[in-house]
C-alpha cells in the first residue's frame, strides 16, 4: 500500500493544506484539487504536466530576461527558471502571506536573491501598475478550483498586455473542463487581437494558453522543430511533444504554424 498523509501547514482555520504519497509532497488550496507539487528527491523539477507544458513559452521567446509570474502556489515554476535558466528575473506575486511561507518551509523555494523576489499583492493591482515590465507574463491563480475573477477579466487580460514588453507572451494555466473557459479563450483572444495559441495537456485537462504581444507572423515547423530540439537537451522537458500538441489544437497551413 502506498504511504499516504495529510496535514495542515499551521495549527489555525487555513485552508492550506499539505499531502504526501509516493515521495510527491503536494499542496492543496480549499479543496482536494491539487495546486503544486513536489517530488521530494527532485524538488527543483516540474512534477505536474501542466507546469511543463507552461514552460512551451520558451518555442516563442527562447531568452527571456524578466518573469513576472502571478500566483506562487508551492513555486515549482519559479524553482525551475531559477535554477535552470540563470539570465532571467523571476517575480512572482502571491496574495497569501501563508503560501509563501509554505512554499519556502514545505517546497524548498529558495529565499530572495538579485534573480528570484516573491510579493505579497493582489496580482491584477500589480499588473496594472507595472506596464511594460516582462518578457512573459505567467498567470496560475485559482480559488477554490475556480479561476480568480480579477485575473480572468477583459480589462486584466487588456492590462496584461500592456505589462508585457514589445515581443513579450502571456501565459495562462485555464481548467478545460472550467465552465467559464470559452468565455476566457473569447477575451484573451480581443485583447492579443488574435495572436494566440493553446495546448492540451491531456484530455479534459488543463489547457495552457500562449497570447503573444505581436504576431511573429508564419512560423516554419521546421523552425519550430529545432527550438524544440535545443530547448529539451538544455531543459530535459517535452517540446517537442509540445510541437505535436500545437500541430493538432491550433489552426495552421502548410509547414507553418499561424499566430
Amino acid at each position: 500500500m502506498p504511504r499516504f498523509s495529510r496535514w495542515r501547514t499551521q495549527q489555525s482555520e487555513s485552508s492550506v493544506e499539505l499531502s504526501e504519497q509516493n515521495g510527491v509532497r503536494a499542496l492543496h488550496l480549499g479543496s482536494s484539487m491539487i495546486q503544486s507539487a513536489m517530488r521530494l528527491t527532485a524538488p527543483n523539477d516540474l512534477e505536474l504536466a501542466y507546469t511543463r507544458c507552461m514552460m512551451g513559452f520558451l518555442l516563442f521567446h527562447p531568452c527571456p530576461a524578466n518573469i513576472l509570474m502571478i500566483g506562487l502556489g508551492g513555486g515549482s515554476l519559479a524553482k525551475f527558471v531559477h535554477h535552470r535558466m540563470s539570465q532571467t528575473k523571476i517575480t512572482v506575486i502571491e496574495i497569501n502571506p501563508q503560501i509563501a511561507v509554505t512554499a519556502r518551509n514545505y517546497f524548498s523555494l529558495p529565499a530572495d536573491d538579485e534573480r528570484l523576489q516573491v510579493v505579497i499583492a493582489e496580482g491584477g493591482d500589480y499588473v496594472a501598475r507595472h506596464p511594460a515590465s516582462a518578457d512573459v507574463l505567467m498567470i496560475d491563480g485559482f480559488d477554490d478550483g475556480c479561476q480568480v475573477a480579477t485575473l480572468c477579466s477583459q480589462d486584466f487580460y487588456n492590462r496584461a498586455r500592456e505589462a508585457l514588453n514589445r515581443n513579450g507572451v502571456l501565459v495562462v494555466n485555464l481548467l478545460s473542463r472550467d465552465k467559464g473557459r470559452d468565455e476566457y479563450m473569447r477575451r484573451i483572444h480581443h485583447s492579443f487581437d488574435g495572436h494566440v495559441v493553446t495546448l492540451l495537456t491531456e484530455v479534459r485537462g488543463n489547457q495552457i494558453v500562449f497570447a503573444l504581444k505581436h504576431s511573429p507572423g508564419k512560423l516554419a515547423w521546421e523552425e519550430l522543430k529545432q527550438r524544440a530540439e535545443k530547448l529539451e537537451s538544455e531543459l530535459a522537458l517535452p517540446f517537442s511533444k509540445f510541437i505535436m500538441g500545437l500541430r493538432k489544437h491550433n489552426p495552421h497551413g502548410g509547414g507553418y504554424l499561424e499566430i
